[in-house]
């Protein structure tokens, strides 16, 4: 529409200049000097009000582009000129301007939006020159955890904080490093983890720092405090069987003893003296498991060298019913062992292998709890050339949702569990180059299998 209008200004003017022309070539014939003088001068007039009108525009166009170029948008076309091509043009120049001062307003609102995020939060942030190491902008979070008041180059941090200046020379992007460093407020650990972008041309590294102290210190707190449940519960484990026997061992003793009170010359029983040699044996054996399992899981971070020994299946198992019957019958749970065949053995560290079938064991017993004619079935036997020992109960069962998760350390589903027994077992069964596989069906029972 600017352009037509343009064009018929231009025509309108082009047919005057013409028939300007005419008449002054008409007197001009007639020798009528006035009239062409005349006629010229106006002729030159209207030559200039057509430069005008054609380079009106252009000089409307140059003053709006210098005017972007300047980012200044707040300069206003007059849109009621009589000029109608100049009038759409002028509306066409000041809707431009609106709309880039509108964005320029919603862009400020957003730098200050987050601005004042990147302000309250409690993690220090600061943008740096890759090539010049200046500071580009710095939060308050993070002079506050220096305690400086300013911030314009990393390189002021080199006579305060020459660990922090380094790590932040050699910090590259997607980079996570913790450094300790004594700040202000004490001895702390800091966090740095960086990213890159560009702005304007120009490299940036984008760091936040992050004082990780107090998450540290709780960290530790909790993963002693569980290690300290785990120890507790694992030696209580073991401590409590050998103290139920060395007690039923004292009660025979002190029967003996009464019996020989009363009849001086009587022999000893010899069966008394069997079950006493038998109950201090496994109270040796288990004792010395117990102290091998302490120094065992004080080194589970490192490599583990297994005492490996050939062990003879129907031994391992008199050993554990010696030990863990008279704590079961006690609650009413009845303990079947199985062998088959009777010579079966295996290579195995009998000593980490009974504290798998412990915790196995009173598994299953906490399983049954509450059912009718509890029973727990610790059988062994020979599958395709492999060893593979069972331990079975029909008790409640095992929720399918929890499966997936019953062997991750300190997962637990009691509240005076451990969450270390089956992770412990997994582990251990992975050092004999075996594995531990469940069975389960809730209300029926639950098997765990050992393949060696």
């Amino acid at each position: 529409m600017i352009f037509k209008r343009l064009e018929l200004g231009l025509f309108v003017r082009f047919i005057l200049l013409l028939g300007m022309m005419y008449l002054t070539l008409h007197y001009l014939v007639q020798y009528t000097w006035l009239q062409v003088a005349s006629g010229v001068l106006v002729m030159l007039a209207q030559v200039w009000e057509l430069a005008l009108y054609v380079t009106r525009s252009n000089n409307e166009l140059a003053k709006f582009l210098q005017a972007v170029k300047q980012r200044d948008f707040s300069q206003r076309f007059n849109e009621h000129t009589t000029n109608s091509s100049l009038r759409q043009l002028h509306a066409s120049f000041n809707l431009i301007n609106d709309t880039y001062r509108q964005l320029h307003i919603e862009k400020e609102a957003q730098f200050l939006y987050m601005q004042t995020i990147l302000q309250l939060i409690d993690t220090g942030i600061v943008a740096v020159d890759e090539e010049t190491g200046e500071v580009e902008w710095v939060n308050d979070a993070f002079k506050k955890i220096l305690g400086v008041p300013h911030l314009k180059s990393i390189a002021s941090l080199d006579m305060r904080y020459p660990a922090l200046y380094e790590a932040l020379q050699s910090i590259k992007a997607g980079d996570n490093t913790l450094l300790k460093l004594k700040l202000p407020s004490g001895q702390s650990q800091l966090l740095l983890t960086a990213t890159a972008f560009s702005m304007q041309q120009r490299p940036l590294l984008l760091v936040a720092l992050k004082n990780v102290s107090a998450t540290v210190d709780a960290t530790e707190t909790e993963a002693w405090q569980k290690l300290l449940r785990v120890m507790t519960h694992e030696i209580m484990n073991s401590v409590a069987p050998i103290a139920s026997l060395a007690d039923s061992l004292g009660r025979h003793l002190q029967h003996e003893r009464e019996k020989k009170e009363q009849e001086p010359d009587a022999a000893p029983d010899p069966e008394l003296l069997q079950d006493t040699e038998e109950g201090i044996s496994i109270i040796k054996k288990r004792s010395e498991g117990l102290l091998r399992f302490a120094h065992f899981y004080r080194n589970l971070n490192k490599s583990q060298h297994l005492l490996l020994t050939t062990v003879y299946v129907q031994e391992l198992f008199n050993s554990i019913d010696g030990l863990m019957r008279p704590q079961l019958e006690a609650q009413g749970v009845e303990l079947i062992c199985k062998v088959s065949p009777q010579d079966l053995q295996l290579n195995a560290d009998v000593n980490l292998l009974e504290q798998v079938l412990i915790n196995l064991l009173l598994n299953a017993r906490r399983a049954v709890q509450g059912r009718p004619q509890p029973q727990v079935l610790l059988a062994a036997h020979e599958l395709n050339g492999k060893t593979v020992i069972e331990v079975e109960d029909n008790g409640t069962g095992i929720p399918e949702e929890l499966l997936e998760s019953i062997f991750i350390p300190f997962f637990t589903s009691h509240k005076d569990g451990s969450g270390i027994g089956l992770s412990l077992a997994k582990h251990i069964m992975l050092l004999h180059k075996g594995s531990i596989d469940v069975e389960t069906k809730e209300g029926v029972g639950t098997v765990f299998r050992l393949t060696f």
